[in-house]
């Protein structure tokens, strides 16, 4: 049974960094394909980076590229999120998610249960 574990949420002031930790266990054959996502009350889960298997290729979403880069540790089933220059509107609930996919598509099959992250002004 695969669980996918977040950790890394909080307070921060805006301007301020965080970074969210994820990792998916239970997985025998090769690492996934792994996000993060981003919820706040009433809006539909949004997507916020991406990366490969091997962690050669990222993807993100335009409002945070520049200022979040996610990574994993030699193609490890455990990839960060560093967050920086955050900002009030950076405010959810992030999700990561475990799955298939590769340069241009991502599955997500597996999701964690969310860490929260509140940015102040």
């Amino acid at each position: 049974q695969v669980q996918v574990v977040e950790s890394g949420g909080g307070l921060v002031q805006a301007g301020g960094s965080l970074r969210l930790s994820c990792t998916a266990s239970g997985r025998a054959s090769g690492p996934y394909a792994m996000g993060w996502f981003r919820q706040t009350p009433g809006k539909s889960r949004e997507f916020v980076a991406r990366i490969t298997k091997s962690g050669v290729t990222t993807v993100y979403a335009d409002s945070v590229r520049g200022r979040f880069t996610i990574s994993r540790v030699n193609a490890q089933n455990t990839i960060y999120l560093q967050m920086n220059t955050l900002k009030p509107e950076d405010t959810a609930d992030y999700y990561c998610a475990a799955g298939e996919g590769g340069a241009s598509t991502f599955i997500a099959t597996f999701w964690g249960q969310g860490t929260q992250v509140t940015v102040s002004s």
